[in-house]
């Protein structure tokens, strides 16, 4: 009887000139991997992360952060010219930066600087009077982080980390993880960009009043509709994103807080075309993705035990940007390292223990 390629895989590592499970998660990354890409010796090529950059109406209140909106833009400019932590990683490590304007509250046009205009809007708008988008917008930017993606496939990308810049989009994410477990928003709001103990307090009671105004708990099934409600531009990009990734058989890097909670929405959207048939039959995108790492943002532990997963790396870290991803790149190569190159106890003459 033929081996699966789960068994045949399993059947590599083991013999490799170690002890039965010595490399720890590394092992079970490089079998991932390979399930992933279908393949006993798989690749990673061509690695990028792209951070997708969107402001929220929410931020010219003050309610929710500290730095103003405006930070968002000039984030932006820095990661065009090379100063932010990501661009230091990325370099660091050898992987490609792309920045995408999803919905930045500025104009970029003047700017000698290379960046994916992909912009929804400018903002969107203030979700503690109205929703933050239309529908109709919610799926463009669904539509263009797909956009985004295939092209980065096409151009010989198999792995691909997801970050991203906005002021305000904690509070975002952390209705984005309320609606979808059922969970107080209390559980999943933190201090963002540093709020004091008494600027916290107002976050949370201004969240819980928007989680009220707009019923988000009747919208877990209907991801994009929460989105409009609630979402950023750079949430529903992202969200796109992840989908088209899965579809290209890539490997999917998850960062942190607000890319988890993209996340969450493109799996919604993901098992919701299941059920109509209109994918593949991956049990979820869950099973696609590698996490980075644990936030240390107010719920990002809790909601990685509801998913099920355990990241690679916990270092207290809560920057955004995909520097978690860009972190854990190198131990992904490492995993795909090991298993093609370490030598098996038969190829080596090493004596195996019986």
């Amino acid at each position: 009887m033929s081996l699966t390629l789960q068994q045949q895989l399993q059947h590599i590592i083991d013999h490799k000139t170690k002890p039965l499970g010595a490399l720890g998660r590394l092992e079970e990354v490089a079998m991932q991997i390979g399930l992933i890409q279908q393949t006993t010796k798989p690749v990673i090529q061509h690695p990028h992360i792209i951070v997708f950059a969107g402001d929220h109406g929410i931020a010219t209140t003050g309610l929710v952060n500290t730095f103003p909106q405006e930070v968002t833009a000039q984030m932006v400019l820095n990661f065009m010219h090379g100063g932010a932590a990501i661009n230091v990683f990325c370099r660091q490590h050898k992987l490609t930066l792309k920045v995408v304007d999803a919905g930045v509250n500025f104009d970029f046009s003047s700017n000698p600087v290379d960046l994916i205009s992909a912009k929804i809007g400018y903002g969107t708008k203030n979700y503690l009077n109205e929703p933050a988008m239309s529908v109709a917008q919610a799926q463009q930017a669904i539509d263009k982080g797909k956009a985004i993606v295939a092209e980065t496939a096409a151009s010989g990308c198999n792995c691909i980390g997801l970050g991203e810049m906005g002021i305000s989009n904690t509070s975002s994410a952390a209705l984005i993880m309320s609606a979808m477990t059922g969970l107080p928003v209390v559980t999943f709001t933190g201090r963002g960009t540093g709020l004091n103990n008494d600027q916290l307090q107002t976050k949370i009671d201004t969240l819980h009043q928007v989680y009220e105004k707009h019923a988000l708990s009747e919208l877990k099934e209907k991801p994009i509709e929460l989105l409009a409600r609630i979402g950023g531009f750079e949430i529903a990009m992202m969200a796109g994103a992840y989908l088209e990734a899965v579809k290209q058989k890539m490997v999917v890097i998850v960062d942190g807080f607000i890319t988890t909670a993209a996340l969450l929405i493109a799996n919604a959207i993901f098992m919701a075309e299941k059920q109509k048939s209109l994918v593949s039959d991956w049990k979820t995108l869950i099973d696609h993705c590698i996490f980075a790492h644990t936030s240390h943002e107010a719920g990002h532990e809790k909601i990685l035990g509801r998913l099920g997963v355990r990241p690679l790396l916990n270092l207290s870290m809560r920057l955004g940007e995909g520097t978690g991803a860009a972190l854990a790149m190198p131990l992904i190569q490492s995993a795909v390292t090991f298993l093609n190159e370490m030598a098996s106890f038969e190829s080596a003459g090493v004596s195996n223990k019986e």
